[in-house]
């Protein structure tokens, strides 16, 4: 079983930065591939970044890529989500998720694992 708990979202302006943590515990956490998804109001939850542990290899949606960047400390299993140049349009629920390898990085389906969600709300 693995556990995770995000924290680091909040209210931001547009054009500011923000940084989400996922802290992660249980049996083996730095064994787990993890990713970021979101979920607006109304929508279906979508992939944002992901990032392999074997490889160190990160993937982020189109929508992000450039602005947003996945890494994380072994020694803390711990992951980030450095977020700059934030708009309005990525504003949603972020979640932290995990897998053993299995699935598709960016289909929320084959995660095993999921936070609770951080809010992330960007102003115009």
């Amino acid at each position: 079983q693995v556990q995770l708990v995000e924290s680091g979202g909040g209210l931001v302006q547009a054009g500011g930065s923000l940084r989400l943590s996922c802290a992660a515990s249980g049996r083996s956490p730095s064994t787990y591939n993890m990713g970021w998804f979101r979920q607006a109001p109304g929508q279906e939850r979508e992939f944002v970044a992901a990032i392999m542990w074997r490889y160190g290899s990160t993937a982020y949606a189109d929508s992000v890529k450039g602005r947003f960047t996945i890494s994380r400390d072994n020694a803390k299993n711990t992951e980030f989500l450095q977020m700059n140049s934030l708009k309005p349009e990525d504003t949603a629920v972020y979640y932290c998720a995990a897998n053993s390898g299995g699935g598709m990085y960016s289909d929320p389906r084959a995660y095993d694992y999921w936070g609770q969600g951080t809010q992330v709300t960007v102003s115009s």
